[in-house]
């Protein structure tokens, strides 16, 4: 069996981590695939694996009314439903069922979870989310409902944040997040991606830096390290919501940039010590990563809430 690296060898984390996770999230695996869960189930058994000081939190559906806020009301009722077209289901990337429905209902809910128990501890993590495509009328890129901008949304209408600042690494753009929260002087997209990746067509985020193919680590920390400063200085946020994909990584199925597992966990460092730094509770979500070996994927998703709760717990 692999290992999961550095802090799964041995090295406990320094910070307790909160994770939100619900049964609902998870379906079987993949036939052929060796095991008997799907990604979000696997993702909990490799956090196991990394003998974290781990507590875990369940989330609600998100009530409608801010599903219904965000997204075409009609759309909420065909996934709710299990009545979504099969255009749309194309468009997604696989059928909507009860079980999909759930999760798309449970992942908002978790992402908002998140963010209030990052307020509470200065960092919480979703073990699902990230759908960062999810559009007004439909999901796209096995996206149903975008939980970041449905989280984000009632964060600010309940007042339980004024400014949010949503750094997106995932190696494709956050067009979802971007066109749903466009025009919002409360919220502020960063979105640092491959340029020539999915989607064809990008929409334009409060910030875009589309890289070419094969960035590897030196560059993309670079860059990183020289934007995110400049914009925590520049918006003060009071939340961050963080879509922490994998698929920057170089053995990525569906990636074009080539971040090692230290690049990786370099930089998510360096998310969590700029938030620290500048007192600002940091919630993350799953992303993507892709790949046949779906063990190694979930792995570095775990890795990933690892460092980040290492890191919150070194500036705690």
């Amino acid at each position: 069996m692999k290992q999961m690296g550095r802090m799964a060898q041995g090295k406990r984390c320094r910070g307790m981590l909160h994770v939100v996770h619900h049964p609902g999230y998870v379906a079987p695996g993949r036939p052929g695939s060796g095991h008997d869960f799907n990604k979000y189930g696997l993702v909990m058994i490799a956090l196991a694996e990394g003998g974290a000081e781990m507590t875990v939190h369940t989330p609600d559906r998100v009530p409608r009314r801010w599903l219904d806020a965000v997204h075409d009301p009609d759309y909420v009722t065909e996934v709710i439903s299990c009545a979504v077209p099969p255009a749309k289901e194309k468009r997604i990337g696989f059928p909507i069922g009860e079980r999909v429905a759930l999760r798309a209902q449970l992942s908002p809910g978790g992402t908002w979870l998140a963010a209030r128990l990052a307020q509470r501890h200065g960092f919480a993590a979703n073990a699902a989310g990230g759908s960062h495509h999810a559009l007004y009328d439909t999901g796209a890129g096995y996206c149903v409902f975008n939980d970041l901008a449905v989280a984000a949304n009632r964060l600010l209408a309940e007042g339980d944040a004024r400014r949010i600042l949503i750094v997106d690494l995932d190696v494709h753009q956050g067009d979802g997040t971007a066109a749903l929260l466009a025009g919002r002087p409360d919220v502020f997209t960063l979105s640092l991606h491959a340029e020539r990746n999915f989607p064809a067509r990008k929409a334009r985020s409060s910030l875009d830096i589309g890289l070419p193919d094969g960035v590897k680590d030196g560059e993309y920390l670079a860059i990183l390290g020289d934007t995110l400063p400049r914009i925590m200085a520049d918006f003060a946020p009071d939340l961050i919501l963080y879509q922490a994909g994998v698929d920057p990584h170089a053995e990525d199925r569906l990636g074009r940039l080539a971040l090692s597992d230290a690049g990786i966990e370099a930089r998510d460092r360096l998310v969590m010590r700029t938030a620290r730094v500048a007192g600002v509770p940091l919630a993350s979500v799953l992303g993507g990563g892709y790949g046949a070996d779906i063990m190694a994927v979930s792995r570095r998703h775990a890795r990933t809430m690892l460092t980040l709760a290492d890191e919150a717990g070194r500036h705690g």
